[in-house]
């Protein structure tokens, strides 16, 4: 059962990593941006986001046939990873952006400065970082 729910899971998650990742490729390549609802795809790197979450992606639909094989398995925490990286990465700036205060205020933020900052919009991996937290669960089921 629990391998069957992983599969689909996984099967899944990989599905919307990959759409992300080719919405990120395309709107890269076309110098635009895009924002709807919480989702944001934008910024400097956006065709390096792009690339790792479409082969991020692809490792997690590559190792769905067989979920239990530790070669499998290193796929889908070598996915997990990549995504784990870029949202670091943007967590990172977030809170660096949020301490300075602004342009007519002191050096350090105010509380309502600060909390704006870490609201919407996300950009994907973002919003894809707490469903990738599955894979943590599949690392310690398989000892």
């Amino acid at each position: 059962m629990e391998n069957k729910f992983g599969k689909v899971y996984f099967s899944l998650f990989g599905f919307w990593v990959l759409a992300f990742g080719i919405a990120e490729l395309i709107i890269g390549i076309a110098g635009r941006s895009l924002t709807w609802g919480i989702l944001e795809i934008s910024g400097g790197f956006l065709l390096w986001r792009g690339f790792i979450l479409f082969f991020a992606g692809l490792f997690y639909l590559s190792s769905v046939k067989n979920l239990a094989d530790i070669h499998q398995l290193a796929k889908v925490v070598m996915a997990s990873i990549m995504i784990w990286i870029i949202a670091g990465m943007k967590i990172f700036s977030m809170i660096a952006e949020s301490i300075p205060g602004g342009e007519g205020g002191g050096w350090i933020n105010t509380w309502e400065g600060f909390l704006s900052t870490y609201s919407p919009p996300y950009t994907p991996a973002l919003i894809l970082f707490p469903f990738s937290l599955v894979t943590i669960y599949y690392i310690y089921a398989g000892k």
